[in-house]
């Protein structure tokens, strides 16, 4: 007789732990199947040189959701965020800085180095991006309604959307509906004349994804941005221990509701009966039933890898086929025997100023071009970077007066046109190298080791189809209610007892815990049935 449990939930990713917490919190016993040595997912902390620890993958937190925070008592299960008082430091060729901090007043004094006109429009802005991301907040952290047949609860929800729009105020309503569809850097153009802040705000709104800044849409992706952080450029959000304490402390809350986790298993079938999810196969030959199965793994992974195809409709799968997750991002991590010494920044605080994010990509036409290179299927010789250097907040990381770099390299994409990831390894980490060098010239003399993950290994070694680290692209027809698909948007799928809970649903916009929150309610309500 097969293990019978009453869910399962596939991939121990932060969604499939915050979805399993909320689950054994309301009585049920969910076991979390992992198919790596640890459950984390994209938040991982890893030590890739002797005495040196980094977050593999996300080095930043979405933010997550106060209200998943509290739920969880992350603090209790050790969880130790870091906000450094610098959000942003974007770094020009010309050897100049802007540093942008939490507190709006302090960074309208540092873009009046840039322009006054710009430093007093700079709050305004902000304070529109907090009003519109709350009620966007409000849309994030509701499921999806049923256009075709809403519930009460459907109703409800759609109506206190409405009034909390309507409460904005005509100039702000109008704003919401004007901005969703732009493209980012027309609206960073509008309220601002300092290219090297319209290309920081702009680039909010292009992270992660398979746009440029002039693609129409990308201020979406700013807006659901806003929800979490209304801070124009965001801030840093950085956890103690690197970012796979979050997942651990995640899995510890999980656990002590009552959550079963097992490492090391992984789960090569969902297998159907009559149309029903019954029960789930391991890569060991086991199998174990259960009443519903709730998978952290992308759409297209979960419903044509581990689903049999044929237990869809062929109109379904021709959809989900074109569901777009083109990957667009590779990582570097570096082991460095001191801080680089930041040529734009020896007027400032070095080790203040590093505290945050900072930013390599000084304009809306070098990030436009960075992204034409990858349109064409090459990865970018000169490309958009985001950067972390944890350690100058959290030096438990590294050695003493050591560092580690964390690199987001935009844009690599998933297939290269003349080539294959193995054989450009190298490159792509000598081109990021390369392009943080102009700004740091010491940096390849303190470099101790590097680990370098392209859009390949995030497929292979990390279960991201594509490479994409949204598990699809945030875009106004992969939102919301059409997230993934149009009439999917609600975590359910075509077979009975299947759920998705993650990035591939809604709201999937990075770290926040979202997807896996809105995925436990619909979840409950039929284990409740």
């Amino acid at each position: 007789m097969p293990e019978a449990r009453d869910v399962v939930i596939i991939g121990g990713g932060h969604n499939g732990l915050v979805t399993a917490f909320y689950l054994a919190k309301a009585g049920f016993k969910p076991l979390v199947l992992e198919r790596r040595s640890q459950p984390g997912g994209a938040a991982i902390t890893d030590e890739f040189h002797p005495g040196f620890r980094c977050s593999t993958l996300a080095h930043a937190a979405g933010p997550i959701r106060p209200d998943i925070i509290r739920d969880m008592q992350l603090q209790r299960h050790g969880l130790k965020l870091i906000t450094p008082d610098v959000g942003v430091a974007a770094l020009s060729p010309d050897g100049r800085a802007l540093i942008l901090h939490n507190d709006a007043r302090k960074s309208a004094e540092e873009i009046s180095k840039f322009s006054a006109k710009d430093a007093s429009r700079y709050p305004q802005f902000q304070q529109s991006l907090a009003k519109m991301g709350k009620v966007i907040g409000e849309v994030l952290a509701m499921p999806p309604p049923n256009i075709d047949d809403p519930s009460k609860g459907d109703l409800w929800g759609m109506l206190q959307t409405g009034r909390a729009v309507r409460k904005l105020g005509k100039k702000d309503m109008y704003r919401l509906l004007r901005w969703g569809p732009m493209a980012v850097a027309d609206l960073a153009a509008e309220y601002f004349e300092t290219e090297l802040l319209r290309a920081t705000i702009a680039a909010r709104g292009i992270f992660g994804t398979f746009f440029g800044p002039w693609s129409a849409g990308t201020n979406l992706v700013l807006l659901i941005r806003a929800a979490g952080d209304s801070h124009p450029a965001g801030s840093a959000h950085f956890a103690a221990g690197g970012m796979g304490s979050v997942t651990e402390a995640m899995a510890s809350a999980a656990k002590a509701a009552g959550a079963e986790i097992r490492s090391n298993v992984e789960v090569i079938e969902v297998r159907v009966k009559d149309g029903v999810a019954i029960s789930v196969v391991l890569s060991t030959g086991e199998e174990i039933g259960t009443k519903a199965v709730v998978s952290n793994a992308d759409p297209k992974r979960t419903l044509l890898k581990l689903v049999d195809p044929t237990h869809l409709s062929p109109d379904f799968v021709q959809k989900l086929q074109h569901y777009r997750m083109p990957g667009t991002v590779a990582k570097v991590n570096l082991a460095l025997s001191a801080l680089p010494n930041f040529t734009a920044l020896q007027s400032t605080d070095n080790g203040n100023a590093l505290s945050g994010r900072i930013h390599i990509g000084h304009e809306i036409d070098y990030l436009e071009r960075a992204f034409d290179e990858s349109k064409y299927g090459n990865f970018s010789r000169q490309p958009y970077l985001e950067i972390a250097i944890p350690s100058v907040s959290d030096p438990s990381l590294a050695p003493d007066g050591q560092h580690v770099m964390s690199i987001y390299m935009q844009y690599a994409p998933y297939k290269l046109k003349a080539s294959d990831w193995e054989s450009q390894r190298s490159a792509l980490g000598e081109t990021v190298v390369k392009t943080v060098t102009q700004y740091a010239p010491n940096l390849p003399e303190l470099i101790l080791s590097h680990q370098i993950i392209t859009p390949q290994d995030l497929e292979e070694t990390y279960g991201m189809t594509g490479g994409h680290i949204f598990h699809g692209e945030l875009a106004l027809d992969q939102f919301f209610t059409m997230r993934p698909l149009l009439d999917w948007g609600r975590y359910r799928t075509p077979i009975q007892n299947l759920y998705l809970c993650g990035s591939g649903t809604h709201p999937g916009a990075g770290l926040t815990g979202g997807s896996g929150a809105n995925a436990a309610r619909e979840v409950l309500k039929h284990l409740r049935r």
